[in-house]
Formats: C-alpha cells, structure tokens, sequence
C-alpha cells in the first residue's frame, strides 16, 4: 500500500505527459524529418531520424520506446520502413520491435536480440531525472527495459543501404559502442552520425567503448566531404563544425 501511494504521489507531483504528446516531428530538406521526445532532457534525449525514399523509407534509432512510435506518427505509416541502429544503447533502439526490418552492424546485434539493463546502459542512465515529464502510466523508472528486436539484417563497412533513389553507405565507427556506425549519403552531402559524433559532450567511457578505437575512427572520417550531419544527439549542423569537433576530440586526447 506504501510502495502503491508513492508512486501516485510521484507521478502527481512530476506530471505525465500523454501519449499524443510524447512525441514532436520537425520536417527538414532532403527528405528527412526529425522525431523526437520532448520530455526527455536533451543529453538524454535520442534524434529519430525518418528518412524518404522512392521505395521504402529508413528510420535511423528509434527512442526509448516507452510510447507505440507507429501509433502516434503518421509519417511512419504506409511505405515500408527499415529501422537501423546507430548502435543499440537504449534511447536508441526502444522502439525497434515495432518494425518487421531490424538493421544493425554485426558487432551488437547479440545486443538487439539479447538487451538487458547494462547492456544497453538503461543502467545507470534511466531514472526519473532524465525527463521533464515522466512518460504515461504505468512506466515506471526501475522496471524499464528494452524489448528484443532481433536483426533481421547484419551490416559490415562499406554495406549500402537502399531505398530505390537514395543510396546510404554504412560506415562502422567503433569507439563509442563497438558496433557504431554513421550512414552517409555521398550524392547529398548527408551524413546520420549517431553518437560517433554530434554537437555536444561524447562518451567515451560506457562499458564498451574504446578510446584508441574512437581515435582511429575520428582521424579516418575527418575529411569526408560533408555538407549536413545529423547526430544522435542535438541539433544537426554543417561540415566546417563538423570537422571542428572531430580535431577538438582529437586535440583533447593528445594534451
């Protein structure tokens, strides 16, 4: 009975949010749109990026999954979509069992299958503190985990992506996770860079990250001719910060 009134108390002082406003979308050029989840903090808070093609659509990462993605956005209905992890932390890949098309790079699709607390790092990242209003009953901060979406695709460098007039090359940037992977669009000048790099702090020192991978990644993709990125993380922006970004993650492993 105690446990049953601190929780109502919790969610009354907090505040839910609703399920037809968990989630916004932003339409940008190029045929992309920007899903997010506005009542996660913005450090926590993962970029879901939905992509047009002539023959099937692409959703890069797809959340934290505690509110149906298809249910409430209606730019995910009709055409075919393949979902692809940037890699399978949990604001990544909640909501990857909601679709029939699971991609993701070899090196974490034991963790697509298989996802669990730590392996996902839901532990120690998910608690009430990372949002500004919680998500709708009855979600509970200690009981979160992420549902299993095995691959139904395994990707290695260099594979492409194809949605009929758009072609995205998958690039494997270990470092941050080791199956972490950018997807590049060389007609365009667009690249989905995940959390290998975005406009804000990186994580280098998860459970499975590896410095000296990361170092290698950022020197092998920092001269790639980018005109927009779009991160897991934070607003997207041009390839001058990019390479920006890049030389001052290298810089601060080097003092």
């Amino acid at each position: 009975y105690e446990n049953s009134l601190n929780w109502s108390f919790r969610y009354l002082t907090m505040h839910t949010a609703s399920p037809e406003h968990w989630f916004s979308v932003t339409h940008l050029s190029d045929g992309v749109s920007l899903i997010s989840e506005p009542f996660i903090k913005a450090f926590y808070r993962c970029n879901v990026w939905h992509v047009k093609g002539r023959d099937a659509n692409m959703l890069v990462d797809s959340g934290m999954g505690v509110v149906d993605l298809r249910k409430h956005i209606t730019v995910l209905s009709g055409k075919r979509t393949m979902a692809v992890a940037s890699h399978t932390h949990f604001d990544h890949i909640g909501g990857h069992h909601e679709f029939s098309e699971r991609l993701v790079h070899r090196n974490e699709a034991e963790i697509l299958t298989l996802p669990d607390r730590r392996n996902t790092l839901a532990d120690p990242y998910v608690t009430d503190e990372i949002f500004t209003r919680l998500p709708p009953a009855p979600y509970l901060s200690a009981k979160y985990d992420v549902k299993p979406a095995p691959a139904t695709r395994l990707l290695d460098d260099s594979d492409i992506i194809e949605l009929g007039d758009r072609h995205f090359e998958v690039m494997h940037t270990p470092g941050h996770s080791p199956g972490g992977i950018m997807l590049w669009e060389k007609s365009t000048g667009v690249l989905f860079s995940g959390d290998t790099i975005y406009d804000g702090p990186l994580i280098d020192d998860a459970y499975h990250s590896n410095i000296d991978d990361y170092l290698q990644t950022m020197k092998r993709i920092l001269d790639i001719p980018v005109r927009v990125v779009h991160g897991g993380h934070f607003p997207s922006f041009d390839g001058k910060l990019y390479r920006e970004l890049i030389r001052a993650y290298l810089d601060s492993k080097a003092a």
